[in-house]
């Protein structure tokens, strides 16, 4: 399991907050977690704010 899938189980609903603060055109929508799913939301969040995956985690795993 990796440090990403950890982070997103362990503090979900935290991980979403920021996620919604630091990109505000994210939606609740956008930000469905499902476990097992991390390559398709982190291709989600990638879709809607441009930003690389690498910077996505690295974003994530600051949290």
């Amino acid at each position: 399991m990796s440090a990403l899938t950890d982070k997103l189980k362990g503090n979900w609903n935290m991980v979403k907050g920021k996620l919604k603060q630091n990109y505000a055109e994210l939606t609740d929508d956008d930000l469905t977690y499902a476990e097992g799913q991390e390559d398709e939301l982190l291709g989600q969040i990638q879709r809607k704010t441009g930003k690389a995956k690498s910077e996505i985690k690295d974003f994530i795993d600051s949290i």
